[in-house]
């Protein structure tokens, strides 16, 4: 079946609720987009300029340009506030499995959720689906063969998370799955969760878990419990900070909800070993240095 090739301009809304057999492809351009998938359907977002801000029951965020993400299971609302330009792919998991084609000797696995950097092949195997969904008359190639060239492309980009299922607790392929769909559920909450610090037991209602099961099962899967993700994800956005903005300390210290300057500082040189005076002083020693550099090959 043809993908349905939907063009979005500012002010449009667009209700996705009515079941439909075939895959949407969905240009967006302009402001103040509004749109609405429904829960299970598959969608794949790539932002080509600006973002996509997104929402579900549990959490809000924005999709940055060049990033890639996949989604199912709950249900999303998209919209673009700022003249950007996107593409999204959606339908039923039914719409999907017509063009999913495993490899020989390898089971068929579902597209998992996964937010990621864009591959160029992803990107222009995106847009070039778009362009032949709006006009088929132009590409060498039908609209369904780039689906699924696309859908081969995505398996290939998440294999990573496709290695993890045999960790997964469940009998069938199909149980291993939503385990994984679960505790990437869980991950996702820890990433989008922007005070650094999560709720234990919101974690494992947003799986159906008991807290305990939730931190062993997750621990079998990554190798690391929820709150040490979300430790090690506030290191990282620590030092991004530190070593990359001009912001106070103390508004860092409140960006990443420690309690006060003090524990802030006393956790990142435990962390790094340097104090956050003794990062920013070496970065700028650096710059001289590198600009020193850039003299001395322009003047060769």
């Amino acid at each position: 079946m043809h993908p349905l090739y939907r063009p979005l301009r500012s002010h449009d809304l667009l209700d996705l609720s009515a079941p439909d057999d075939a895959l949407q492809v969905l240009h967006g351009s302009g402001r103040n987009i509004q749109l609405a998938i429904p829960s299970r359907w598959i969608s794949v977002w790539l932002p080509l300029a600006e973002g996509i801000e997104l929402e579900t029951l549990d959490c809000r965020w924005l999709l940055h340009a060049g990033e890639l993400l996949i989604w199912r299971d709950s249900a999303l609302r998209a919209g673009s506030r700022r003249d950007g330009r996107w593409l999204a792919v959606c339908g039923s998991p039914a719409a999907w499995a017509r063009h999913q084609r495993p490899r020989p000797g390898e089971p068929a696995v579902d597209l998992l959720p996964s937010e990621s950097h864009c591959t160029r092949e992803l990107r222009r195997l995106t847009v070039r689906l778009a362009r032949v969904a709006r006009r088929p008359d132009l590409g060498a190639l039908g609209a369904g063969t780039v689906v699924d060239m696309l859908c081969a492309a995505l398996t290939e980009h998440q294999r990573d998370l496709h290695a993890l299922l045999p960790r997964c607790t469940g009998r069938t392929l199909l149980r291993r799955q939503q385990t994984l769909m679960r505790l990437l559920r869980v991950q996702h909450l820890i990433r989008r969760h922007d005070g650094g610090r999560v709720d234990l037991a919101r974690l494992a209602a947003s799986a159906n878990y008991s807290p305990c099961h939730l931190i062993r099962s997750y621990r079998d899967v990554f190798g690391e419990t929820p709150s040490e993700y979300a430790a090690r994800l506030r290191s990282e956005r620590a030092w991004q900070l530190v070593r990359e903005t001009r912001m106070p300390v103390c508004e860092i210290t409140a960006a990443l909800g420690f309690e006060s300057q003090s524990a802030f500082c006393r956790a990142f040189k435990g962390t790094f070993g340097m104090t956050t005076s003794q990062v920013r002083q070496l970065d700028a020693a650096r710059q001289p240095r590198a600009y020193a550099e850039f003299g001395a090959t322009k003047a060769a």
